[in-house]
C-alpha cells in the first residue's frame, strides 16, 4: 500500500487525512488518485467501503480555489442518505482548509431554506439530480465556474430514471470540467453516459481480494407464497435477527411485512419512497441507534444506509437481477463482521435464483426450512428507545450537552444512553428501554444547556 504523503496533495489535506487515520491508500484511492490530480476524466468500478469517496473527495478538494466565492465542484447522488453521508465525508477532508462552503441540495426537503442558502454562491455542491436540476433552471445555482463534476453511484441513478437530468445538469455547466464517474457496476448504459460527459476518462477496475471480501454466508429458501410471513418471522427469532434489513421488492410490500411483524412482536419499521423526509429520516436513526430491530425496505431507500454491525440481511422477495442482489448481501458483513445473506424464493421466482446463479458462477447454496405453525405474539423487542429533543444545531446543541443533562439532573449511567444523533433543528438519543421513561420525565422536568426544551418519545 501507497501512502498518501507520495501524492501531491495540499499541506491542510494532508493534515486532514493524518487526523481521520488514514495511513495509506487503499487499491481504489491508489489507482484513481493519481490520474485525479492531473485533472483526468475517471470512471472508477468500486463497491461502497472501498474508499471512494475519500478519492473524489480529495480530487475536488485539491481543484478548489476557497479564497474564490463561486461554485467549483458538484457531487450528484441517487438518493438523499447518500448525499448526507458524502457531504460529512468532504467535510472531514476539508476540515483544515478556511471558509469552504458546502451545500447539501436533496429532493424531499423544503425549497425555501435551499433558496436563502443559495443567496451566496457555495463551493461545493453534493445533491441530488432532480433538485440540482430545478436549482439550475430557476438560477439559483450558478454552474458556470465548476471544475469538477462527480457522479457517485452513477449505476443507480440511471436505474432511478435519472439520465435525462444528469444530461440536462451537465448541458447548464461549465463545458470544461472534469468528470469522474463512480459505479458498482459497469453495464452498457454506463458506457453510453461516460461517453457522452467524459473525455478519454482513465478507467479504473477496482476488486478486493478475495480474503479482504466480507464474510457473508448465503442461503437460499424455497417457500411457499402463502408461507413467506411465517418463514420470515422464524427466520427473525433466530439469534442473528435481532438487528436485521428486511429487502421487499414493492413498496406496498413494505409496509405490509412491517405491519404483519409489527403486530407479532418485532419492533419493526418500513422504509420507502413515498414516505416523507423527516419520517424516513426518524426511520433511519432509530434503525440505527438499536430503537427499531427490524428494518423493512426498497433497495431504493435503502441504497444510503450503512450500518456497520449488521449481522442478517433478509430478502422476502428475490432481487430482480443479480447487481441488485449483490448490493441486498453487501449490506451485512461489513466492517470486519461476518454476515449472513437469507433469500426466499418462491417457485415462480426460480428463474430470477438462476440468473444470480450464473452471475455467480457457482451453484446456489439452498437450505431447508420446516416452517412451524405461528405461536402467536411473541415479544421481540428492541433494546433501546428513541426520545425526540426539538431542538439542534441551530440551537448551539451538541451531543455532549445531552449526555451530560441525561448523566446530571437525570441521574441516567452513561451505559444506559446510546448513540445521540443532532440534526439542524431536532436531536435524538437512544435510552435503554426500560429507563426511556424516568429519562423523558428528567428531561421534561430539567433543563438541557439551561434552557427548557420539548422532549417526546418516538413509537
Amino acid at each position: 500500500m501507497t501512502a498518501f504523503a507520495t501524492l501531491p496533495l495540499k499541506p491542510a489535506l494532508l493534515a486532514s487525512v493524518e487526523t481521520l487515520g488514514y495511513a495509506t491508500m487503499t487499491p481504489v484511492q491508489e489507482q484513481s488518485l493519481p490520474p485525479m490530480l492531473e485533472g483526468r476524466d475517471a470512471i472508477v468500478q468500486a463497491q461502497t467501503g472501498s474508499g471512494k469517496t475519500a478519492a473524489f473527495g480529495l480530487g475536488l478538494l485539491q481543484a478548489l480555489d476557497a479564497e474564490t466565492i463561486r461554485l467549483q465542484a458538484l457531487v450528484l447522488c441517487p438518493t438523499r442518505e447518500l448525499a448526507d453521508q458524502v457531504s460529512k465525508a468532504i467535510r472531514k477532508l476539508a476540515a483544515n482548509i478556511p471558509n469552504v462552503k458546502l451545500l447539501t441540495l436533496c429532493g424531499g426537503m423544503p425549497l425555501g431554506p435551499q433558496l436563502a442558502s443559495l443567496t451566496h454562491d457555495p463551493h461545493i455542491v453534493v445533491g441530488t439530480p432532480g433538485r440540482v436540476q430545478e436549482h439550475l433552471k430557476r438560477g439559483s445555482l450558478h454552474g458556470g465556474g465548476i471544475k469538477v463534476l462527480v457522479l457517485d453511484e452513477a449505476d443507480r441513478m440511471l436505474d432511478m430514471g435519472f439520465s435525462e437530468a444528469i444530461d440536462d445538469i451537465v448541458g447548464r455547466i461549465a463545458k470544461h470540467h472534469q468528470t469522474l464517474l463512480f459505479s458498482a457496476t459497469y453495464p452498457e448504459e454506463i458506457r453510453a453516459v461516460s461517453r457522452r460527459v467524459q473525455q478519454d476518462p482513465v478507467e479504473v477496475t477496482v476488486d478486493a481480494p478475495a480474503e479482504e471480501k466480507p464474510a457473508i454466508e448465503q442461503q437460499f429458501v424455497e417457500v411457499e407464497p402463502a408461507h413467506k410471513l411465517d418463514a420470515l418471522a422464524q427466520l427473525l427469532a433466530g439469534e442473528r435477527g435481532q438487528h436485521a434489513l428486511v429487502f421487499c421488492n414493492m413498496r406496498k410490500d413494505v409496509d405490509a411485512v412491517a405491519q404483519e411483524l409489527d403486530r407479532r412482536g418485532y419492533s419493526a419499521l418500513a422504509l420507502h419512497g413515498d414516505m416523507e423526509q423527516r419520517d424516513r429520516d426518524e426511520v433511519l436513526v432509530r434503525f440505527a441507534n438499536r430503537s427499531c430491530n427490524v428494518l423493512v425496505a426498497t433497495d431504493v431507500a435503502a441504497r444510503g444506509l450503512d450500518i456497520a454491525a449488521l449481522p442478517l440481511v433478509l430478502s422476502h422477495d428475490i432481487a430482480h437481477d443479480p447487481d441488485t442482489h449483490t448490493h441486498r448481501i453487501g449490506r451485512t458483513g461489513r466492517a470486519g463482521e461476518t454476515g449472513l445473506a437469507i433469500t426466499l424464493c418462491t417457485p415462480r421466482e426460480r428463474p430470477k435464483a438462476a440468473n444470480i446463479e450464473q452471475a455467480l458462477g457457482a451453484p446456489l447454496p439452498w437450505r431447508a426450512l420446516k416452517i412451524a405453525s405461528p405461536r402467536g405474539k411473541t415479544l421481540n423487542l428492541a433494546p433501546m428507545k428513541t426520545l425526540v429533543i426539538d431542538a439542534g444545531r441551530q440551537d448551539k446543541l451538541r451531543p455532549g450537552d445531552i449526555l451530560g443533562a441525561l448523566t446530571g439532573d437525570a441521574g441516567l449511567d452513561a451505559k444506559d444512553i446510546g448513540k445521540i444523533d443532532v440534526f439542524a433543528t431536532r436531536a435524538y438519543v437512544a435510552i435503554s428501554r426500560a429507563l426511556a421513561t424516568k429519562a423523558l420525565e428528567r428531561l421534561r422536568a430539567g433543563r438541557i444547556k439551561g434552557r427548557n426544551f420539548r422532549v417526546r418519545a418516538l413509537g
